[in-house]
């Protein structure tokens, strides 16, 4: 079974990247801390479902796309 976590995290960053958005600048238009944002997509902490929510806002992605295994 793939690690979900590894899976949100992995997908978080794809996003991120595929936007051209620095983990400042999604930090920034999230109201998340930049930290908080790196911790995530390195999956050194999990990600809570209203972070998640916010971040898929953010960079405009349905949140169940941030579930796809790829």
């Amino acid at each position: 079974m793939t690690d979900i976590n590894k899976i949100v995290s992995d997908n978080i960053r794809k996003f991120r990247l595929e936007k051209k958005i620095t983990q400042e600048g999604l930090a920034l238009e999230s109201g998340l801390h930049r930290a908080y944002i790196g911790q995530v997509e390195r999956n050194e902490k999990n990600i809570g479902l209203s972070n998640l929510q916010i971040i898929a806002k953010t960079l405009k992605v349905d949140l169940k796309d941030f579930l796809d295994e790829n």
